[in-house]
């Protein structure tokens, strides 16, 4: 993990789940039919309880919840810790429909790979910060600012394997759509691609 100083520019980064594209997938989004939700298992009235083991801003965990599922947000980065805190609490401050999906939200300040054993959810998601790919558009501004807090989970397949060891029904891992699969990883069961994401499922048992 890389420092965690602050800097000026890092104060722009918000943890927002009342406006933006977050508020706006909340209202006009494609339901359990999106490939996050398919991927978790989301199929009918199942609502799966999901460890968000990598939460970043928590805008899986949001959709996620949004449609059912209980999340549980493991956040390793004290500084992403607090924001997300801060957007939980708005959100929970927030009229109606929003706060009641933040209260299937709990938020954990810790590191996964340690925590994971003590669990048993039904699916894990994983979303690794990975090096930025070459040859590619500058990457968002939100992505470049929170890389720089974090740096590179270089431990990512030590955190996978400690998902598939706690996962009761899968563990899903968000890649990008063109990258090589992870290394040290058995074939995934099977994927779920979006236009420049795509998931791996690794079926427990």
């Amino acid at each position: 993990m890389s420092s965690e100083d602050k800097t000026p520019e890092l104060d722009k980064l918000i943890c927002d789940f009342t406006g933006g594209a977050v508020g706006h997938r909340f209202r006009f989004g494609g339901g359990r039919g999106q490939a996050l939700p398919k991927a978790v298992g989301m199929k009918g009235g199942i609502n799966p309880s999901v460890i968000d083991a990598t939460a970043g801003l928590g805008r899986d965990a949001f959709l996620l919840a949004s449609l059912g599922a209980k999340v549980t947000l493991i956040e390793r980065s004290p500084i992403i810790h607090a924001l997300l805190e801060d957007g939980m609490a708005r959100a929970r401050n927030a009229d109606g429909d929003i706060a009641q999906v933040v209260e299937r939200m709990t938020l954990i300040l810790g590191d996964a790979i340690d925590l994971l054993p003590g669990l048993s959810p039904d699916v894990v998601l994983v979303d690794p910060m990975h090096p930025p790919r070459k040859k590619t558009a500058l990457v968002k501004n939100e992505l470049r600012l929170i890389r720089q807090i974090v740096g590179v989970d270089e431990d990512a397949t030590r955190l996978m394997k400690a998902a598939l060891a706690s996962a009761k029904n899968r563990v899903v891992l968000k890649w990008p759509k063109r990258a090589e699969p992870m290394a040290g990883l058995p074939a995934p069961s099977h994927q779920i691609s979006g236009k420049t994401t795509r998931y791996d499922v690794f079926m427990a048992g």
